[in-house]
């Protein structure tokens, strides 16, 4: 069965809605899981005896470990049926996770949140092949977008839910939770997604041969350093609430709720956008960021304008379904690795903000330089954007 096809008549809209919120199910353990870490900065830190920025570089490894894993696991794992590629990934992560709570040391929680973070990519991109190819042709987005809604959520309710119970009950105890809901996908993947007889196996060799495509590198580019600039900020949230802003640590995951409120917003904008402008609405997205990203520098030292700021800094996760469709558009002979690299590549941003980010407090440039040097890298992504519009096939 093509992805593009029709469901069979047997797979009734109940069971589909089963199927997609078991797969829905993963994508919040993941957000959760990929986002608990920033809430939760300061206790790492105290535990660990570790600096802020040093527990920076274990969100840098969560987010290479997306690099590495993405487009990796996807080729890996193209002879395998989608629904046992699933049902791995999943268990890949919770066992990163749990993992990831009984790290002894700064290079055991680099090295878990680094395994952690390897399955990430790949499993977006093989869950929204699997929900597309359960519904007609004209319902395909919806239901990937209803797989991907539960990233929005974790980033709504998961990230803070976390972030409260690792303040009362400590750090370790977030991933417990990530890796418990990682335990229960598997479950419900496996009694819920069904599993067609007659699904093709994908061709490794073809899927790789749409990436010699400039246009595909310019789009996955624009993605790694125009999106750093939002994790440059996020991810020394915590901190700069607790130093800057001086409030109590209770109020962190108000500041959380703030920036995936703002992550909402931004989701359903990007689609909008994407509808209107086409690949301009990349363009408008950048633009956008560099404003609310300068805002937020003026924005820290109250805590009305500071969570105003931060889910203002949210709404640039507007620019993921405008450079998804165009990644899937342009490379429309390798969907699966399309979908995995584009989240890659804002993985690379994850890794690439908090990295640029702290040494910039390291050198003593303060925490409000977070949002000068992620104006930089949306300035930059603006640039390459325009790069883009002048090459063969940018339009």
């Amino acid at each position: 069965m093509s992805v593009h096809q029709p469901p069979p008549l047997a797979a009734s809209h109940t069971s589909v809605g089963k199927m997609e919120a078991a797969m829905a199910l993963g994508s919040f353990a993941i957000g959760t899981g990929e986002f608990a870490i920033m809430g939760l900065m300061p206790d790492i830190g105290h535990n660990l005896q570790l600096s802020e920025p040093e527990v920076g570089h274990a969100i840098s490894a969560y987010a290479l470990g997306v690099v590495v894993g993405a487009p990796g696991l996807a080729i890996l794992g193209a002879k395998l049926l989608r629904k046992h590629m699933l049902l791995l990934l999943m268990a890949l992560y919770a066992l990163g996770n749990l993992a990831t709570a009984l790290a002894p040391s700064f290079a055991g929680l680099v090295a878990f949140r680094f395994i952690s973070g390897l399955p990430h990519g790949a499993y977006f991109g093989i869950a929204a092949v699997v929900a597309s190819s359960m519904v007609p042709t004209n319902q395909r987005a919806g239901a990937v977008a209803r797989v991907m809604m539960g990233l929005t959520l974790a980033m709504l309710l998961g990230n803070p839910v976390a972030t409260f119970l690792g303040q009362f009950f400590g750090w370790r105890s977030a991933f417990i939770l990530v890796g418990g809901l990682a335990l229960c996908t598997i479950a419900l993947v496996w009694r819920f997604v069904p599993q067609p007889a007659d699904e093709p196996r994908s061709d490794p060799r073809k899927e790789l041969q749409a990436f010699a495509l400039p246009q595909v590198w310019m789009a996955l580019a624009i993605a790694a350093i125009g999106f750093a600039g939002m994790f440059c900020v996020f991810s020394y949230l915590a901190p700069t609430m607790l130093e800057v802003t001086d409030v109590s640590a209770q109020w962190i995951p108000f500041g959380l709720a703030a920036f995936g409120a703002g992550g909402i917003i931004g989701n359903l904008a990007g689609g909008k956008l994407f509808d209107r402008f086409g690949f301009r609405a990349v363009g408008l997205v950048l633009a956008w960021s560099v404003v609310v990203l300068l805002f937020f520098t003026v924005a820290v030292n109250a805590l009305w304008s500071i969570l105003l700021g931060i889910c203002l800094i949210g709404t640039m996760v507007a620019l993921a379904a405008p450079l998804q469709i165009r990644l899937m558009d342009i490379a429309h002979e390798a969907p699966s690795l399309a979908a995995a690299s584009n989240h890659a590549a804002f993985n690379l941003a994850n890794a690439l903000g908090p990295w640029f980010g702290g040494m910039a407090i390291t050198a003593g440039f303060g925490w409000t330089s977070t949002g000068y040097i992620g104006a930089a890298t949306a300035l930059v992504g603006l640039a390459l954007y325009g790069l883009a519009r002048r090459m063969k096939g940018g339009h």
